[in-house]
């Protein structure tokens, strides 16, 4: 019976890799090194590590997941190291959790087979830089409002008839009289192609239209 890979040799592959897309990362010279050196460096180390442990368990997952799977086998993956990069550019000036979440689930299915069309993983990567953590957390309600409430315990009050403006009040109480605040967020959501088109925000509709999909399966 073959042995099982060793963890801990598999976490270090991973930040091997890890460690080398960072290291791309160019720093600039002059006035902005010193910059860099005495305001940023603790904070950015910092965030370079916590990127680091999420490539780590993505590697780790890839080898749950796939039969025969090595951490080798990503330096032959163009697209995975592409997706990586740009990842991680991007998650280096991030701190939102929904962020570095979607930025660390686009390196996985980078990596899975019958991936997302490469173009299409980095113009989410673009994306996730350029939205807000508010756009991502609307989206992943817009996607299937059921079943995000019972990923967050939020109780599901069966609703006869309403909006779907409801139902996001509903799961984010800190959004209630903020209309034209979630009004943009659709908007923008809206304009990159994210959420369907039409004003369906503030339609009276039956309960199973309230929690129905209102997003384009275009995410990575």
């Amino acid at each position: 019976m073959d042995e099982l890979p060793d963890k801990k040799s598999v976490g270090d592959a991973a930040r091997e890799v890890g460690r080398a897309i960072v290291s791309a990362i160019p720093v600039a010279g002059g006035p902005l090194q010193v910059l860099f050196e005495t305001v940023f460096s603790a904070p950015l180390e910092k965030r370079k590590q916590e990127w680091l442990e999420r490539l780590a368990d993505v590697v780790n997952e890839l080898e749950r997941r796939i039969d025969g799977f090595t951490p080798a086998k990503l330096a032959e993956n163009q697209t995975f190291i592409t997706v990586a990069l740009q990842a991680t550019q991007v998650a280096l000036r991030n701190h939102q959790e929904e962020k570095l979440s979607a930025l660390r689930n686009a390196v996985l299915n980078s990596a899975l087979p019958n991936p997302p069309e490469e173009d299409q993983q980095l113009i989410f990567l673009r994306l996730v830089d350029q939205l807000t953590s508010w756009h991502l957390r609307v989206l992943a309600l817009f996607d299937n409002p059921t079943r995000w409430m019972e990923r967050h315990g939020v109780v599901n009050p069966g609703w006869g008839v309403g909006g779907v403006s409801t139902v996001l009040q509903h799961c984010f109480p800190e959004l209630r009289g903020k209309r034209e605040f979630y009004d943009q967020i659709t908007r923008d959501l809206q304009t990159d192609g994210l959420a369907m088109q039409g004003q369906f925000l503030h339609l009276t509709m039956t309960g199973n239209g309230m929690v129905e999909s209102r997003t384009n399966k275009v995410r990575s």
